[in-house]
């Protein structure tokens, strides 16, 4: 854990978050999942999924929202 006692894949999808602040939800969400598609490593996407999918404390509701995009096609939706 960091020192701000969250896990990275938390603390770098808040960040993230925090930088598309200025757009429509929804908007920013589609964006930050893009990112992380691109760039994340697979296993800090698995970790995140899984944050999601167990009550997703500590997201921000954005970086939630881009989690949510990152979930293979069949699941989404399934909680």
């Amino acid at each position: 854990m960091s020192a701000t006692g969250l896990p990275p894949h938390v603390r770098l999808a808040n960040e993230i978050a925090r930088q598309f602040a200025h757009r429509e939800p929804a908007d920013a969400a589609t964006r930050i999942a893009n990112h992380i598609k691109a760039v994340w490593d697979p296993r800090m996407k698995a970790a995140l999924i899984a944050q999601l999918d167990s009550g997703g404390d500590d997201l921000d509701p954005v970086a939630a929202l881009a989690a949510a995009q990152l979930r293979p096609v069949e699941t989404r939706g399934a909680r």
